[in-house]
């Protein structure tokens, strides 16, 4: 389990997170939601030690990241961020042989690239594993990057904003994919996601922040609730069931 305890982040006179503490359970999906400037990301990368907080505690499976060794820390959680930038000229499979350099240090061993071949079929990219990562489309680019997080082996994985420019078809891949991580594999996923439909159809708990601090959190299901999403995005927010999917309109 992942507890974060009172934690906060300030960047001058503004605090982007405010005194937020949360229980992430294990083998589920839990996503951030919530509107721009709420904090999701900063919190997001505070629990993966990206950046250090200025008040609070993070603990993962009860140990404090903050006196964790940087290599024993990524052995338990990986993140992947919104933003990629790679300017190295490599393959799918050189990329994805990255998640194994907590473990092998760069010197690969028979069992990293068996690591590394499951990850890149586990993500459908077999046929594709040698093409250099800038002949890929952006829906390929992010299978990859997903792909690497996988081969590193981690209990928890964090995504932020794994849908960021992708069309309808790849964001739909992805998020099945994310699905099956959890359910086939028993990984422990935190999404930060915009898309309160795709929030809907594949979390199992969601946790709404605004003005750095937790509004709302709960299941899924008493998330996805017109008065709770009219306080969140201040906005009305019409709920449908479509096959036994809440899906929210907002046109």
């Amino acid at each position: 389990m992942i507890e974060v305890k009172n934690i906060s982040k300030q960047y001058g006179d503004k605090k982007v997170v405010d005194q937020v503490s949360l229980h992430i359970a294990k083998g589920k999906i839990t996503s951030f939601i919530g509107p721009n400037g709420a904090g999701k990301s900063t919190l997001i990368s505070i629990i993966s030690r990206l950046i250090s907080q200025d008040e609070g505690e993070v603990t993962i499976n009860g140990q404090d990241i903050a006196k964790c060794k940087s290599n024993d820390l990524a052995k338990m959680i990986s993140i992947l961020k919104q933003i990629n930038h790679i300017t190295l000229r490599l393959t799918i499979r050189e990329l994805v042989s990255f998640g194994r350099f907590p473990y092998s240090q760069g010197r690969l061993t028979a069992e990293d690239w068996k690591h590394v071949d499951e990850a890149i079929a586990f993500m459908d990219l077999t046929d594709i594993q040698h093409q250099y990562m800038d002949q890929l489309s952006g829906g390929q680019k992010q299978r990859a990057h997903i792909a690497m997080v996988i081969a590193q082996n981690t209990e928890y994985i964090l995504l932020d904003e794994p849908l960021n420019n992708l069309d309808m078809k790849h964001s739909v891949q992805i998020m099945k994919i994310l699905r099956r991580l959890v359910d086939e594999l028993g990984k422990t996923i935190v999404i930060v996601i915009h898309d309160i439909n795709f929030a809907s159809c594949y979390s199992d708990y969601i946790v709404a922040l605004k003005n750095g601090r937790v509004v709302k959190e709960g299941p899924t299901d008493s998330i996805i609730d017109s008065q709770v999403l009219h306080d969140i995005y201040d906005m009305d927010i019409q709920i449908e069931n479509i096959n036994n999917q809440k899906i929210c309109v907002y046109f």
